[in-house]
């Protein structure tokens, strides 16, 4: 069986199988094939591969590529997935990726915005055009309902309900969950709808709530590459994440409690939303760092 005959396989095996989600199917894909052209140049089967093969492979990752933790243990989760595929096919004997330990993650404290250096960036956006308007609105939604990209390219029209303010949002794992979104992107929503949609969408029938200008929708790497040119006109490093970051931080600060907050951000573990809680009292350092000196100042007077 050849790399490629293999790999369309493993990832049949994924969806139809595994029943992944396409994001991590994709991921997993991408990854393996790196591993098998790795073990074509190193003249290796990969039913013949043992785990000194994979750990020479993860090597070759880290000094090629600069891998951090993160993406190590990613590869690390597509390669025990991969074997895990091979053994069940009978193609090995074992798992050899079984005993791979992932490197221990630290804290990565996410980039957070305040709402003043998103709304310096919306201002940015020309809404006088259809492209423009959509844009507003796009970026409005993932902000106000702290969605992943690909939550927010998936979303369909009938998805959304006004007169409750909530959306039904199609998560990791094709989880749905409701989630309720807020008056400013209500604003631009029904703006965008009304205004920017049919103009875009011309004769093309499409459920898609966010379209492009072929009137189909909106792929994610066309609103990932579409907020970047943004953020990067504003002079404000940041990504898309960096939105759903930013929601999550207001909530707890707000009063939120971790638990809603996982419920709302679709996470699986409540460990993954416990990161946030470290974002709020970073943000309280910092703010303790600035205006304290001034406060001692005014304390030491007579």
């Amino acid at each position: 069986m050849n790399g490629q005959s293999l790999l369309d396989r493993y990832y049949t095996w994924l969806l139809a199988l595994e029943r992944r989600s396409l994001l991590t199917a994709e991921t997993y894909k991408i990854e393996i094939r790196r591993f098998l052209e790795w073990l074509e140049k190193e003249q290796l089967l990969p039913e013949k591969a043992d785990s000194s093969a994979l750990m020479a492979y993860l090597n070759f990752r880290r000094d090629k590529d600069r891998l951090d933790s993160r993406s190590v243990a990613k590869a690390i989760s597509a390669l025990r997935s991969f074997f895990r595929y091979m053994a069940d096919e009978g193609l090995c004997v074992d798992n050899p990726a079984r005993i791979l330990e992932s490197p221990k993650k630290g804290i990565h404290l996410p980039e957070v915005l305040h709402r003043e250096r998103v709304d310096r960036m919306l201002a940015l956006v020309p809404v006088d055009n259809p492209i423009g308007l959509r844009d507003r609105a796009l970026i409005e939604f993932i902000y106000s309902a702290g969605l992943r990209v690909s939550e927010a390219a998936f979303l369909n029209i009938r998805d959304i309900y006004f007169s409750e303010g909530i959306a039904r949002v199609l998560g990791k794992g094709s989880k749905e969950r409701l989630i309720p979104f807020g008056e400013e992107a209500a604003f631009w929503l029904k703006r965008y709808l009304a205004d920017s949609r049919p103009r875009l969408a011309g004769k093309v029938r499409s459920p898609a709530l966010f379209i492009g200008k072929t009137g189909k929708r909106l792929s994610r790497k066309g609103i990932w590459k579409n907020y970047m040119k943004l953020a990067a006109l504003a002079g404000i490093p940041s990504t898309l994440h960096t939105l759903r970051h930013s929601y999550a931080t207001e909530l707890l600060a707000g009063g939120a409690d971790l638990r809603s907050v996982q419920e709302l951000l679709g996470h699986a573990d409540i460990t993954t939303t416990q990161i946030y809680t470290h974002v709020d009292v970073s943000l309280l350092k910092e703010s303790h760092r600035r205006y304290m000196p001034k406060l001692r100042k005014y304390l030491s007077r007579p």
